[in-house]
């Protein structure tokens, strides 16, 4: 086989990112205008069931941390005030302070990529 013939291989990763519905907008668009791809899932969960945004973007390996670095500077945590839980004793309780905002993320190889 001559090296002309070769095709390069690269290494991808699956980025899947967890954020907060009102930063899912400006880092879809910050990641779209530096060229990646990505999908957009709505999800909810944590302390209060607030809406979270799910984005899903396969990325080359030499990517990766630019990547990272839009989502890092565009998912913004606040702290935010909540009722605690109802209980017996609902006179007793406190508000809660709570974090939202900023980004969980899980990075994984990918075996295969197929485009149809």
């Amino acid at each position: 086989m001559s090296d002309t013939s070769k095709e390069e291989i690269k290494i991808l990763k699956l980025v899947i990112a967890i954020v907060h519905d009102d930063d899912a907008g400006v880092i879809m668009d910050n990641l779209r205008e530096s060229g990646f791809s990505v999908t957009k899932l709505a999800s909810s969960g944590g302390f209060l069931r607030i809406g979270n945004t799910t984005i899903l973007s396969g990325v080359e390996e030499e990517r990766l941390e630019e990547l990272l670095k839009i989502i890092k500077e565009n998912g913004s945590s606040r702290t935010q005030i909540a009722p605690s839980t109802p209980s017996f004793f609902e006179a007793l309780q406190a508000p809660v302070k709570i974090t939202l905002g900023g980004a969980t993320i899980f990075v994984l190889d990918v075996d295969k990529f197929i485009r149809f």
